[in-house]
């Protein structure tokens, strides 16, 4: 099950809820069903194990194309 972030129309409160497909979600608060899904982010879990993501790429002029010009200006 997903977990959505809401914003109810009625009280402006925001929460989040897990949400399964056949579920039509209501305001916690107020109970209303005019509610507005927002847009979130996602998390994922790491491991102590893993790995350093990979440092970010150099700003353009400083890439080894011919000139500094990556084709990314």
């Amino acid at each position: 099950m997903p977990i959505y972030e809401y914003a109810c129309h009625e009280c402006g409160r925001q929460f989040e809820m897990l949400v399964r497909s056949d579920t039509v979600p209501s305001c916690p608060s107020c109970q209303s069903r005019d509610l507005e899904k927002k847009l979130s982010v996602f998390a994922t879990a790491e491991s102590a194990t893993a790995q350093a993501a990979p440092a970010a790429a150099p700003a353009c002029g400083a890439c080894c194309m011919p000139g500094g010009s990556c084709g990314f200006n």
